[in-house]
């Protein structure tokens, strides 16, 4: 369906072609004209099927024609990433169409700080707001919510996962109970369903694909022992040395610099991020990515519903993801709205209940990768070692898909 037939602004319109968008994607298909109606909404969508414009445009599309400065929208997300992300995207979309908006997240300077005062006092027309910052913001007694019209919690299921339930209801605390509630997840746990009985009224339940990548993700597995996961990369990077945009995802922290020593010792430049660097030092090191200046950037999963790239060709887990839901967000970072792209996950034997949660998840079975011949040895020495330790489930299946 073509964005004319949604019912919005032709301004609007002008902002959405500028930015070269003609089609919408089935999510903004079926949520923008609920949305529109002014009806409650709980959509269920994988990361990277174009969500975040799914309820921009339709809350831009009603702030036209808005005179006073109060604060129409509240958008709570998860990590100060997304903030910035959808932060963006407004400023992007709403370029023919006079809108504002603040972000509000932690890990700024005091200046940060009387900026994101200023805008929850005086008032803009959309904040877009991290949990734990936005409640330091309304213990101090001067936010003004009480003319939000439109209240989204996004990526609710991670934001339950980190443990804000409690800080989400006090800030729902705060809210007029009149107004539009939309709830966007990946997954459909009990605990969202809960948390959408106590939040929406009478709403619209869409659904597409619950927790599985989208179409364009080639996803592949590797069996290996740990001390062979960075020469097995070395080996996938030197393959692929036609890829611009290599994401690579690891468990904690610790590990980001490990990994980039070791691909630099190999030749491969790459840079780590996480939440020890400054928030500007974060920002700058995604531009870099985005503008593919940095080809491979080593990332942790709080990073993975954060980092808005288009056009990263490989996603690579270190390790397979504690949780089977991360899986899904870790490699819906490639292959976004209807592009191709690969993940590729290194399993050591300990991994393997984790990779069965998240073939159950996803209900698919990934496919095991048939080693190349230059490292057909490699295969085959972790076949026998793991033989050798009476670990036979755990072995590199016959006839598998050719990488």
């Amino acid at each position: 369906m073509n964005f004319t037939e949604l019912n919005l602004d032709k301004h609007l319109l002008e902002g959405i072609s500028y930015l070269g968008f003609e089609t919408a994607t089935p999510i903004q298909e079926k949520v923008i004209p609920v949305i529109l109606e002014n009806r409650d909404l709980i959509a269920c969508a994988q990361t990277g099927t174009g969500k975040t414009a799914a309820f921009v445009l339709p809350i831009l599309n009603k702030l036209i024609g808005k005179t006073d400065n109060t604060i129409d929208t509240l958008i709570i997300v998860p990590t100060r990433e997304l903030a910035i992300q959808i932060d963006q995207q407004i400023q992007g979309f709403s370029y023919f169409v006079s809108a504002g908006c603040a972000a509000v997240y932690g890990g700024g300077d005091g200046k940060d700080w009387d900026m994101q005062k200023d805008a929850l006092k005086n008032g803009t027309d959309i904040i877009i707001a991290t949990p734990g910052k936005l409640l330091s913001h309304l213990n101090l007694g001067y936010v003004n919510f009480k003319h939000i019209k439109h209240l989204v919690l996004d990526e609710a299921d991670k934001m339950l996962d980190m443990g804000f339930a409690y800080d989400i209801q006090s800030i729902i605390s705060h809210i007029p109970q009149d107004r539009q509630t939309l709830m966007f997840s990946a997954t459909m746990p009990e605990s969202i369903r809960k948390l959408a009985k106590k939040t929406l009224k009478n709403p619209v339940e869409i659904t597409l694909s619950i927790s599985k990548p989208a179409e364009g993700v080639d996803q592949k597995v590797y069996l290996v022992i740990e001390d062979q996961k960075v020469k097995l990369i070395k080996h996938l990077l030197q393959e692929r040395k036609h890829y611009d945009s290599i994401l690579i995802f690891t468990s904690t922290k610790s590990k980001i610099n490990e990994i980039v020593n070791a691909l630099k010792r190999y030749g491969f430049p790459a840079q780590g991020i996480s939440s020890n660097l400054e928030q500007d030092e974060r920002e700058v090191v995604l531009n870099e990515f985005r503008s593919k200046k940095i080809r491979i950037l080593v990332a942790t999963d709080v990073m993975s519903r954060g980092i808005d790239v288009k056009e990263i060709n490989m996603v690579i887990n270190f390790e397979v993801p504690h949780d089977a839901d991360d899986y899904v967000h870790r490699v819906g970072r490639t292959a976004r709205v209807n592009a191709k792209g690969e993940a590729i996950t290194l399993v050591t034997q300990k991994e393997m209940h984790k990779l069965r949660r998240i073939e159950q998840l996803i209900q698919t079975s990934i496919p095991r990768i048939k080693y190349s011949e230059e490292s057909n040895g490699l295969a085959k020495q972790v076949e026998n070692e793991l033989k050798s330790k009476d670990q036979r489930k755990f072995i590199i299946k016959k006839n598998p898909i050719v990488s």
